[in-house]
């Protein structure tokens, strides 16, 4: 909507880590420094750990852009509560392998042989690991002994392992995780951006989409945003994007810091925002449990939910009957901000005088029926939504 009202070529702040968008902070640098170092050794782990939203995929993401094929072959994993042989059998996947049937001894015994021949004809291996915290000790032990595969006495393959903060705290503490810890040869903890690097990342971001100086933004907005985000990369995204929606729907020519007020007041009351000084369960994850070495069983992927046939405003039905997939807590506060958003336009709008144009007179007339419509339909989904929320609570 804002991106269409403003003129952007597409959307700045869109949550999915895209590494057109990469903007390299003082921490992403350091960051980018240990990897560079990291990879020249050619061997071990590398560790990578932030907050939830602090950039790390998107930072790795643009750093494969610069990898040549022809000199390195790279795996990339992304994590959930797998046991040691799950594990095995999706890095072994990760370089392209079929290993479908196959046990444990088996897909390790393809891997070491792929390394081999990567090696052979001259190309290094990476293997990336993502959401690292979610790995249980046995899993965790799988990549240290895959740490093992050698060449005479050279290391055939080496690993990059990204997490939230408590796989920091889970490998510096815990004293089964000695081995792992020694092989550990360079580590960088992403920190949250400083108040002055607010503004130039927000207007780098803008640039990206032809973003020519309007909306213009309210110098005083940019440290503001840095208190009400704690320097989070996504959360100024949120923010963002819900200043941008409310300067479009209100047709702001400039974003200001009455208008942050309000988005953060909604953020609050939505409960989707908090400060980086109360670290909550919707911005971070329980430390794993490596007291066992047995793995959690890993979780089925739910069914997709058919979509809902298109309907003119029927009366919604019971939640076991046919129902749209249920948004998240983002998707949910973003209806309730557009509603209020809407609402508040609606009422101000400033009726024009009997003397303009016919023309105008019916554009407008149109777009406020739009308005009215999907701010009605809006209203029943979240009516729909809040209901089954409380049937299903019930």
């Amino acid at each position: 909507m804002f991106d269409q009202y403003y003129g952007f070529s597409g959307r700045p702040f869109q949550l999915t880590p895209d590494p057109n968008f990469y903007f390299e902070s003082i921490t992403h640098r350091k960051a980018l420094s240990y990897l560079g170092y990291g990879m020249a050794q050619g061997e071990g782990f590398i560790v990578i750990t932030g907050e939830i939203g602090s950039g790390k995929s998107t930072m790795v993401a643009h750093l494969m852009r610069k990898v040549d094929p022809n000199q390195m072959t790279v795996g990339q994993v992304v994590t959930s509560n797998l046991d040691g042989s799950e594990l095995v059998h999706l890095v072994a996947q990760s370089f392209g392998l079929d290993v479908a049937g196959q046990d444990k001894a088996s897909a390790l015994g393809a891997i070491e042989t792929f390394l081999h021949e990567e090696a052979r004809d001259g190309r290094r291996c990476l293997l990336v690991v993502d959401e690292a915290q979610n790995l249980s000790f046995e899993a965790l032990e799988e990549l240290r002994m895959m740490s093992n595969f050698q060449l005479g006495s050279h290391p055939l393959l080496q690993q990059l392992l990204l997490g939230q903060p408590e796989f920091k705290q889970t490998l510096a503490q815990h004293d089964r995780l000695e081995q792992l810890r020694q092989r550990v040869i360079a580590a960088h903890h992403l920190t949250p951006m400083e108040v002055q690097e607010v503004a130039p990342y927000i207007e780098h971001r803008l640039s990206l989409v032809n973003w020519k100086g309007y909306p213009s933004f309210d110098p005083q907005i940019f440290p503001r945003i840095h208190e009400a985000s704690g320097g989070i990369p996504r959360r100024v995204n949120q923010i963002a994007t819900r200043l941008l929606l409310m300067g479009a729907v209100e047709q702001r020519s400039q974003i200001d810091c009455a208008m942050l007020d309000q988005v953060v007041e909604e953020m609050a009351r939505d409960n989707r925002f908090e400060q980086v000084s109360e670290r909550k369960p919707a911005f971070s994850r329980p430390a794993i449990d490596l007291s066992s070495t047995s793995a959690p069983p890993r979780s089925q992927a739910p069914e997709p939910t058919p979509a809902p046939t298109p309907a003119p405003a029927p009366a919604p039905t019971s939640p076991e009957s046919s129902s749209p997939p249920r948004p998240n807590e983002d998707e949910m506060s973003d209806l309730r901000a557009a509603i209020a958003t809407l609402s508040r336009a609606i009422e101000g709008s400033p009726r024009r005088d009997g003397d303009l144009a016919k023309r105008v007179e019916a554009l407008e007339t149109r777009l406020e029926e739009q308005e009215q419509s999907v701010r009605y339909l809006l209203q029943l989904l979240i009516e729909w939504l809040d209901k089954d929320g409380r049937q299903k609570a019930a």
